[in-house]
């Protein structure tokens, strides 16, 4: 799996498997920018269902952000091991952000950005 960021996204040919990952500020004011993960080996079992993987992935990206916690959770379990495991890592750092979140809700402006200071 590889990871890129913003624009360049546009740039990668078709036939590609690319899922939206998250959408990070590196500090508060910042602008904000998109990072995706390119698929590179997807397991020969998985080709009839990456359809239903990718809708269930995008989902998870649109209900996170507006905070549909259950959903999440339950659309985490089932996608956690399909792209051959590699993708399982950002699976679990979602789940750990909305296991925090429902003790600490974001509140109602949130829009999904992760702040991460470098």
């Amino acid at each position: 799996m590889n990871i890129i960021f913003g624009e360049a996204v546009k740039l990668m040919p078709n036939g590609h498997t690319v899922l939206e990952l998250d959408t990070i500020c590196v500090k508060p004011g910042a602008e904000p920018f998109t990072a995706y993960c390119v698929v590179e080996k997807i397991p020969l079992n998985e080709f009839p269902l990456i359809e239903a993987h990718k809708k269930l992935h995008a989902d998870v990206i649109k209900y996170y952000r507006e905070q549909h916690w259950d959903f999440c959770e339950q659309a985490l379990e089932e996608l956690k091991g399909k792209w051959g495991g590699t993708v399982d890592t950002f699976y679990e750092e979602i789940q750990n952000r909305v296991r925090a979140f429902r003790n600490n809700p974001p509140g109602p402006n949130w829009t999904g950005v992760y702040i991460k200071s470098i």
